[in-house]
């Protein structure tokens, strides 16, 4: 599989584009704020002749969704997120405006999806772990046979998610860490929501909050 990041909106959100070589693809956290980032993740798929079969969210905070509308619009896509997170979507507008930005407001989700799903589209799969902690509904994509992970904002290169917001939980969130996502390969590769990627292992031994 091929990964290709887009680092977008105001937050600098990493938007996942991963394709395989039947050209289907998975559009993971369209951050999109404002036409010109429209036009440069659709250039990306034009010009390499892809065809955007999902949507997905790792979670739904503002900075995550701002490009959901757009991709939805555009590619007749529903999103798919943890149900968990559905009061985020529902309070997108007050939360916005509260940021002094503007912004369409995203559909709610066409389909909910935890840890009994599987993410299909061409010959490839994502299974998916339910970590919640920085949001009640975060989510990770992984593929153990590839070695990656797109992790949202569960994990950061010695850093994790912000606990702090509504829904928010630092225990739990440390606990999800350790017994689900550090379960897998040291070698695997996060991709986180900001920031550079990272290994399993190099967390395992680096990261100030997981030691």
């Amino acid at each position: 599989m091929k990964i290709k990041t887009l680092v977008l909106s105001p937050f600098d959100v990493n938007t996942y584009i991963v394709s395989d070589e039947t050209g289907e693809c998975v559009i993971i956290d369209p951050a999109c704020y404002n036409s010109e980032e429209n036009e440069i993740l659709s250039d990306y798929i034009k010009s390499n002749n892809l065809k955007p079969v999902k949507l997905l969210n790792t979670h739904c905070h503002l900075d995550h969704v701002f490009g959901n509308k757009y991709i939805s619009d555009t590619y007749n896509l529903n999103s798919e997120s943890n149900i968990n997170d559905l009061f985020l979507i529902e309070n997108f507008t007050k939360t916005v405006s509260m940021y002094g930005l503007k912004a369409s407001n995203p559909y709610k989700p066409g389909s909910f999806i935890d840890e009994s799903n599987i993410i299909k589209f061409g010959n490839s799969e994502l299974n998916i772990l339910h970590i919640p902690g920085h949001s009640p509904g975060s989510i990770v994509f992984y593929n153990e046979k590839d070695k990656f992970a797109i992790v949202g904002d569960v994990i950061f290169a010695q850093s994790i998610g912000r606990t702090d917001l509504p829904g928010g939980n630092y225990e739990t969130l440390i606990s999800g860490i350790k017994t689900k996502l550090f379960k897998l390969d040291n070698n695997l590769v996060l991709f986180p929501g900001h920031g550079p990627s990272t290994t399993i292992g190099t967390e395992k031994r680096e990261n100030p909050f997981l030691k």
